[in-house]
C-alpha cells in the first residue's frame, strides 16, 4: 500500500507525523547518518513495525522528512505574501531558507547518497516547489520596486545555498550564515529597503 498517495485513518495519521517529528529532531540533533530507525520508533512511541509500514525503508523516510520540511518552508514563503512589506516577506523567507539548509546538511548528504543524483524525483519536486515560492515573493517585492529587477527565483536560491555553504566549517556556522546573508540581502534589495542591523 502507498502511505504517501492513500487516505490514511486518524490513528495512522497520527502515527506518521510523530514518526516524521522524531525523526527530524533526531536528525537535527545527532545527523541522520548517526540515528538507528530503531531510536527514531522508540522516540515516537512506537514500534518498529509501525514505522516500516509507513516508511518500508530508510530512504523513504529521509525523503518524507525533507519533504515534510520543504513543504513546511513553502507554506511558511505562503504566509509571508500577506506581510505588509513585500521586502521584509521575501527577506523573512530566505532566512527561513538558510535555517532549513543549516539544519538539513546530512538529511541532503545521506539522501543524495541514496538517490544518487541531484535530479532524482524527490530534490526535482522540492526545487520545483521552492523555486515556485520564492518566485511569488520576489515578483511581489520586485512590482512594489523593493528588489532589483534583474534577479532571478533561482538566484535566490542559488545566493543561500552558497551562504551555507561557505559557513560549513566556522565555528559557529549559524551566526556567520545569517551574517552573510544579511551582507547578500544588501545586493538584492533596493538601498532604502535594507534589512536593519
Amino acid at each position: 500500500m502507498d502511505t504517501v498517495n492513500s487516505p490514511l485513518r486518524a490513528d495512522a495519521r497520527r502515527n506518521r507525523a510523530r514518526l516524521l517529528a522524531a525523526a527530524l529532531a533526531a536528525f537535527t540533533e545527532r545527523g541522520s547518518d548517526d540515528t538507528s530507525l530503531e531510536e527514531i520508533a522508540r522516540r515516537a512511541g512506537v514500534g518498529i513495525g509501525t514505522l516500516y509500514r509507513h516508511f518500508p525503508t530508510r530512504q523513504a523516510l529521509l525523503e518524507s522528512v525533507y519533504r515534510d520540511q520543504v513543504d513546511a518552508l513553502c507554506a511558511r514563503g505562503q504566509d509571508l505574501l500577506a506581510e505588509p512589506s513585500p521586502a521584509a516577506g521575501l527577506s523573512a523567507w530566505l532566512r527561513a531558507l538558510v535555517a532549513f539548509s543549516l539544519t538539513k546538511r546530512s538529511l541532503t548528504s545521506e539522501l543524495l547518497a541514496g538517490t544518487g543524483s541531484k535530479n532524482a524525483p524527490v530534490f526535482s519536486a522540492c526545487r520545483t516547489e521552492m523555486i515556485e515560492t520564492a518566485a511569488a515573493l520576489l515578483a511581489r517585492a520586485q512590482q512594489a520596486g523593493q528588489v532589483r529587477d534583474d534577479i532571478e527565483p533561482v538566484d535566490l536560491l542559488r545566493i543561500s545555498h552558497a551562504v551555507v555553504a561557505a559557513t560549513e566549517h566556522a565555528a559557529d556556522p549559524g551566526t556567520e550564515a545569517y551574517r552573510l546573508l544579511e551582507i547578500m540581502l544588501g545586493g538584492v534589495l533596493a538601498a532604502e529597503n535594507e534589512p536593519a542591523p
